[in-house]
């Protein structure tokens, strides 16, 4: 077992406290989720897409583990910003210790916008994690780094030095490659102080990615094929290799899951858009 709660794993927080009531702490996560999701739409119009049907709530027989997925689509055929997909989840157990909740939102190749994820879970601690995903290669393309990422470093290492909040390292190495230099991985003690600070972040790196995409130089039409082609394998990647998803095979199996991961991911979606 790991001596630090940075690196500790869900199974060892969950074997801690197996049996932690987090009803209200989803329906507090859900509310800000969807919230987020709803002032998005208003901006970035999308579409229910059928490869999510029959997913608006689903649970095991046994009801030990539950969830719903909503998988959205926007139109690719204009010349101004779109939402190439959105995807609104949660997964667990609400009386059980285990939440994810996801609200995810990859937009298309008219900009190079960094894609936007927020994250909420119960392990039964609070999880957040939240990432303005990068288009470009941030190493060797330095104003793409001042333009997303330098604006957000204060209210970054706010955040981090905010004792409240302890650094949560994932264990699978291709998700810490996945971390820009102003993503939140945290756990931290279930509390209403810390739930309406996090609420703030929510809100705060709403107001500023919407501002990110109303501002947004359009990409040269040449260019695009070869961002589009990026941005699906990033998708393809992150929740194709997330550790999350063996967690999930103990309770479904990893027949279920990998229907579940694909819905998610949007396999359906990036072949309609080839």
């Amino acid at each position: 077992m790991s001596s630090s709660t940075q690196t500790k794993t869900i199974h060892e927080f969950l074997a801690e406290n197996p049996d932690v009531d987090n009803t209200e702490l989803w329906r507090t996560f859900w509310e800000i989720l969807s919230s987020a999701k709803e002032r998005i739409e208003a901006e970035l119009p999308v579409a229910l897409h059928p490869s999510c049907e029959g997913l608006s709530y689903w649970s095991t027989t046994d009801g030990s583990y539950e969830g719903s997925m909503t998988t959205y689509a926007g139109d690719l055929a204009g010349e101004g910003p779109s939402a190439e997909w959105l995807v609104h989840s949660w997964i667990g157990n609400r009386t059980n210790s285990i939440l994810d909740m996801n609200l995810q939102v990859w937009l298309g190749p008219q900009i190079d916008v960094p894609h936007l994820i927020i994250v909420f879970g119960t392990v039964p601690q609070i999880f957040f994690y939240s990432e303005f995903v990068a288009r470009r290669d941030l190493m060797v393309t330095p104003d793409y780094l001042r333009t997303y990422y330098e604006p957000e470093n204060e209210r970054f290492l706010a955040l981090r030095g905010d004792d409240r909040f302890t650094w949560s390292v994932s264990h699978g190495t291709y998700m810490r490659a996945f971390l820009s230099p102003v993503a939140h991985s945290y756990t931290a003690e279930r509390s209403d102080d810390v739930v309406e600070t996090l609420r703030q972040v929510v809100d705060e790196r709403v107001d500023t990615w919407l501002g990110w995409v109303r501002d947004a130089v359009a990409v040269p039409a040449e260019d695009r094929a070869a961002l589009r082609a990026r941005d699906h394998l990033v998708r393809t990647y992150g929740y194709t290799l997330d550790p999350m998803n063996e967690l999930s095979k103990r309770f479904l199996g990893a027949e279920r899951v990998e229907e579940l991961v694909a819905v998610r991911a949007g396999f359906q979606q990036m072949e309609e858009s080839q």
